[in-house]
């Protein structure tokens, strides 16, 4: 992991075709490192989450290069790497366990070192869904699903609405979650965190008491694929 963030680190000061050409070859190295942690944590979680076994590194990481056709930014390349491990894969819209390793200058994304659950983009019909449910039990949810996870995850108030919807009550303890549109925690981590061993599976154990979280999501989530499918 030291030689992967040293990498971001150089490349966020050098991001530009030149300097990443040159390094091609450290490139390649820093990838198949991270691509051998990467099968290692997709083992790990398979271990408690069978929707995650069968997933291949295709399925669950990004490639480097930015997409800058519309945005003011027009660095070429990423300065993260990022692993996401849901059912059916990346694309599925399914919530599932995102790792990210950063540059580590910062709190925030894409500086930060994270750990996720959940998913940034749903169908509205499981949003609607979503926050139907947790208003209805709360009480089960704040206690056999949020209770369950590590204190280290917090809700993820990331594109939330301003206001909560006036369908709800504005003071209930769940609130919040009704102001959501991607149902996400998150935990912020250090450099010491990576470098420590083990990480895959300390990660994984970390992933782990968040999976009651990621089955209650998902569980909306097949809902409304099934419904499609009808």
């Amino acid at each position: 992991m030291k030689e992967i963030l040293e990498f971001l680190r150089d490349l966020e000061n050098n991001n530009n075709r030149e300097w990443f050409n040159s390094n091609k070859e450290r490139y390649q190295k820093v990838l198949k490192t991270w691509y051998a942690f990467c099968e290692s944590l997709i083992k790990e979680i398979g271990r408690f989450d069978e929707d995650i076994a069968p997933l291949t590194i295709k399925d669950c990481t990004y490639r480097i290069y930015r997409d800058t056709r519309f945005s003011k930014d027009k660095s070429p390349y990423k300065t993260h790497f990022g692993v996401f491990m849901a059912k059916g894969g990346k694309k599925s819209m399914h919530a599932g366990y995102y790792l990210h390793i950063g540059t580590g200058a910062g709190t925030e994304y894409p500086h930060a070192h994270m750990l996720a659950s959940g998913n940034y983009c749903y169908d509205n019909k499981a949003v609607k869904i979503l926050r139907e449910d947790i208003s209805d039990e709360w009480d089960t949810f704040s206690r056999n699903i949020l209770g369950k996870a590590n204190s280290m995850f917090v809700p993820d108030m990331e594109g939330a609405l301003k206001r909560v919807p006036r369908e709800f009550d504005s003071n209930a303890p769940y609130a919040d979650w009704m102001r959501m549109k991607s149902f996400c925690l998150s935990a912020i981590t250090d450099d010491s965190f990576l470098l420590e061993d083990n990480l895959a599976q300390r990660v994984a154990e970390l992933f782990k008491t968040t999976k009651p979280f990621i089955d209650y999501i998902n569980r909306a989530v097949d809902f409304v694929k099934e419904e499609m499918k009808g």
